[in-house]
């Protein structure tokens, strides 16, 4: 498996001026490094860019490394990161105790320059090689697209920050017309790469980083908008629905038109507490069953109340 070529980033945290100068000048010519000079300072620059790895010293003033770790593993958006703690606290107790909240290693002070080296490179690795394998595990081994694991992944984190910042978020349900009669047609190969090709044209509508775009199953999408609103969100799904059917792929089984054609229900939400977003998903859904309902080949769209 292939790694990535950019430089891995370490944070290092100690608030001995010294131990960052020696940690820093050992691990530039491999890693991106950071520094921190106190726990606070460490979680603030964690939740701007989170780094491949933490060098994290445990006896620190205020706020203690273990205190550090315990509030990373506590975050679900931080929990994956390894903290290996870099203390002069020897005792098995201590070595156990910090094990036990999360760090994936424990070198002790004084340190050697090599083994610091060598364990960070084994654990940036590792890191890389679980965030690969998480990459693809979610997403649809059809389409090359975020599958249903994703989309549902993301669209709990988006309701969230919708609701912290009081913020709309929308949602794009899609299906292809008369899919089932498609493949009766022209076969299951060749319903598999008009999967393929609907796909990577919803997926290239897109322009934002933070939306995405997911196969929710068979033929049916879903595409999630952040801070987007209701008009937004229907002349985006507006302009999925002119890009599929400017594809022009053959359709002699459609009922609708001879080229293959997508139907779009919208929803938009600024989410309440105790309001889940399910009620967006319902609420898609929905205008993506009238839509059928009214002729297909068309966007409707709803505000959820």
């Amino acid at each position: 498996m292939e790694m990535p070529h950019t430089p891995a980033t370490v944070l290092v945290v100690d608030d001995a001026p010294s131990n960052l100068a020696i940690l820093t000048e050992s691990l530039r010519s491999e890693f991106d490094v950071r520094i921190a000079t106190s726990g606070a300072e460490a979680l603030r620059l964690v939740c701007e860019v989170p780094p491949d790895l933490i060098l994290l010293d445990i006896l620190m003033p205020e706020m203690d490394g273990y205190e550090v770790c315990r509030r990373l593993k506590a975050t679900p958006s931080t929990r994956h990161i390894p903290v290996i703690f870099l203390t002069a606290k020897g005792d098995v107790a201590d070595e156990t105790l910090g094990l036990a909240i999360g760090a994936v290693d424990y070198i002790v002070k004084p340190v050697s320059i090599p083994i610091v080296q060598a364990r960070v490179r084994t654990h940036v690795e590792l890191k890389r090689r679980g965030d690969i394998l998480e990459t693809l595990s979610m997403r649809d081994g059809l389409t090359g697209i975020a599958n249903r694991r994703r989309f549902d992944d993301t669209l709990e984190r988006s309701w969230r920050q919708a609701l912290r910042h009081a913020s709309p978020l929308s949602l794009i349900m899609a299906d292809i017309d008369h899919f089932k009669a498609y493949n009766d047609t022209y076969g299951h190969m060749a319903g598999d790469e008009c999967l393929r090709s609907v796909a990577r044209t919803l997926a290239d509508t897109l322009k934002r980083p933070g939306d995405l775009a997911a196969r929710y199953g068979g033929e049916e999408f879903a595409i999630v908008l952040e801070d987007t609103t209701l008009a937004g969100a229907a002349h985006l799904a507006e302009d999925m629905r002119q890009a599929v059917f400017a594809l022009g792929m053959p359709h002699q089984g459609s009922g609708v038109s001879d080229v293959v054609t997508l139907t779009l229900g919208v929803a938009t939400a600024i989410p309440r507490p105790g309001q889940l977003p399910q009620s967006l998903l319902g609420m898609a859904d929905r205008k993506l069953y009238e839509a059928k309902m009214a002729g297909r080949n068309r966007v409707l769209a709803a505000t959820v109340l």
